[in-house]
This record gives C-alpha cells, sequence and structure tokens, in this order.
C-alpha cells in the first residue's frame, strides 16, 4: 500500500491508456455537455473544431478513469480530493484519439487538524496519441498516513 510517507516531491508517473469513441462522445455530451459540437458532426465542422470533439468535462473524467485504474494499481491510501487549483483544456479531443497521463507531485504536507492524512499537490498533463498535451490540471489529493 502506498501512503503518505512513501510520496515524494518531484516524483513523476506516466500511466493510462484511454481510447476515445465517437459513440461515447455523443453519449457523455447528450447526458452532461449539450453543445451541438459535442453531438454533430454537421454543426462540428462549422466550429473552429472543425469535426465532432469531446466536452472538456468528457476528458477530466477520462482522465479520472485513468487515474483511479492507476491508483489501484499502485495500491495508494486514496482519501478522495477537496479540488483543484487549476484545469486547462489545450487542444479539442476527438473519437479515435487514445489519452494517457504523466504527473509529477509538486508538494506536500501533513494535515495539522488530522494527523491520519496528508495532502499532495500534483500537476497532470493529459497527451492524445501524437504526444500532443490535450489537458492540465493542477490538483490536490488527500491519502492516509502509515498506520502506527
Amino acid at each position: 500500500m502506498k501512503y503518505f510517507e512513501d510520496i515524494e516531491v518531484g516524483a513523476r508517473a506516466a500511466f493510462g491508456a484511454y481510447h476515445v469513441t465517437r459513440d461515447e462522445v455523443i453519449d457523455f455530451a447528450s447526458k452532461f455537455d449539450p453543445q451541438p459540437f459535442h453531438l454533430s458532426d454537421e454543426a462540428a465542422a462549422t466550429t473552429h473544431f472543425g469535426r465532432l470533439s469531446a466536452s472538456g468535462w468528457h476528458t477530466c473524467a477520462m482522465t479520472m478513469a485513468m487515474l483511479v485504474e492507476n491508483m489501484k494499481t499502485d495500491r495508494a491510501a486514496s482519501l478522495g480530493s477537496p479540488g483543484m487549483d487549476e484545469l486547462k483544456w489545450l487542444k479539442p479531443v476527438y473519437p479515435g484519439d487514445t489519452l494517457r497521463c504523466e504527473t509529477e507531485v509538486l508538494e506536500k504536507r501533513r494535515s495539522a487538524s488530522r494527523p491520519e492524512m496528508g495532502l499532495f499537490k500534483s500537476r497532470m498533463t493529459v497527451f492524445n496519441q501524437h504526444d500532443v498535451a490535450v489537458m492540465t490540471m493542477v490538483s490536490n489529493g488527500l491519502i492516509a498516513t502509515r498506520p502506527a
């Protein structure tokens, strides 16, 4: 199990492979971001996207799926997250893309009020199959400290 004490500032990791499908892009957009350029090839063709593109929020959800899968492999003692400090969508994500993640731990600190947990801040960059960064975020994670 990976605990707060095991996290090193500056540590980097690469993980994930998420194939983006047309059906999933349309399904997510239909439910959560029903803008025309996420739902229709014809509507998207008239925008700067040029073709059907995934919602940025869908990109976040796909990233979260890769992150949680990695945490299972890593066996991290995750306790959730109090939020993000930054989120940027840099390039469109299209059906047919395959996404992957790279992360770097920026800082960490033990909780003053909850000694059983610590907080760490990391920068996540999501890339497509051409190694083009499509999204970045700086997030805060809560993680258990090693049991006594």
